[in-house]
């Protein structure tokens, strides 16, 4: 499975350094990170362009207020967007300091975000 093994590197010290308790699955080609049993964050690599993104479930409100803002773009899966979900573009979390403000918003959602039916 191709991903970014270093972004995915990166996502686990930022978690662990937060004291976020998590687990990895393989999904979307890439590595998700799940904090509580709800999916988090995620790896992701863009098919058609190559680039790396970093997938953040920040809910529908937080979602909505964000996309359009500078490399902040819907996730889009089977070619419909998928709400309370967007992707990071490289450039948007090239530093630990911005990796470190979408994982944060990744985290403040989390206690509020549903559990997947299993």
């Amino acid at each position: 499975m191709a991903y970014n093994e270093l972004l995915a590197d990166r996502i686990r010290c930022v978690l662990f350094e937060k004291g976020a308790g998590f687990s990895e699955k393989h999904m979307f080609g890439g590595v998700c990170f799940m904090v509580d049993d709800k999916m988090c964050c995620a790896t992701h690599t863009d098919k058609k362009t190559g680039e790396d993104l970093l997938l953040c479930r920040v809910g529908e409100a937080v979602a909505e207020s964000i996309i359009g803002q500078e490399h902040v773009i819907p996730m889009e899966f089977t070619g419909k967007a998928m709400k309370g979900y967007v992707y990071i573009m490289q450039n948007g979390f090239k530093t630990g300091k911005k990796l470190q403000h979408w994982l944060q918003l990744c985290l403040d959602y989390n206690p509020l975000a549903k559990k997947s039916k299993q």
